[in-house]
């Protein structure tokens, strides 16, 4: 895992079309016990090297119920994102993540996880890579699917301050989704 996260790392696939050039950003551990899938950096992570370290992540963190040193050990959290460099920024916030970077590292790296039990799939770039693509659903409508089915793999909005109309529209997600979230997470990290 150490060697291909050094090769993701010293990636510039796609440094011709990135505006702050290539930043790869990921957090990998073979034994980790929770993925997040989630979209790709944002300007604060590219600038830092860290990913979350922002209001999003504050947010993600109070929501799977951890701590910051419990998130950022990769033996409990890898991260993921289905583009590692940060894409830009459009018209409605950061454009979507670079697919080359799916097409090059995803599965090799998901094919080494010996120990992931429980999936945070974050925004729908990621939902449409990892859920059935001819009917995935709106967010919403996938998160309550989970609430009544349950399963491994966790659809989520994405905890982006920008989502704050999305969460008032949805108070149940607060209030049901939240709790199983957190008892998810906590059976995930106890090896459950």
């Amino acid at each position: 895992m150490a060697t291909l996260a050094e090769k993701a790392r010293a990636c510039r696939e796609c440094e011709s079309v990135l505006p702050l050039g290539p930043r790869p950003i990921l957090q990998v551990h073979s034994d980790a016990r929770i993925l997040l899938a989630s979209q790709a950096p944002g300007r604060i992570a590219h600038q830092s090297g860290v990913p979350f370290q922002d209001a999003s992540g504050r947010r993600l963190r109070d929501w799977m119920g951890i701590s910051e040193p419990e998130f950022y050990a990769p033996e409990n959290v890898a991260i993921l994102p289905m583009g590692f460099c940060y894409p830009g920024r459009g018209a409605g916030g950061d454009l979507p993540p670079r697919p080359e970077c799916a097409a090059i590292w995803r599965r090799q790296f998901l094919y080494r996880f010996d120990g992931i039990r429980l999936t945070l799939v974050i925004g729908q770039h990621a939902q449409k890579w990892h859920f059935d693509r001819k009917a995935p659903g709106s967010v919403a409508e996938q998160a309550r699917r989970w609430m009544e089915q349950g399963g491994d793999r966790v659809p989520m909005p994405h905890p982006s301050p920008r989502n704050n109309v999305w969460l008032s529209r949805n108070p149940w997600f607060e209030t049901r989704f939240l709790p199983r979230l957190r008892s998810a997470v906590r059976n995930a990290l106890a090896g459950e």
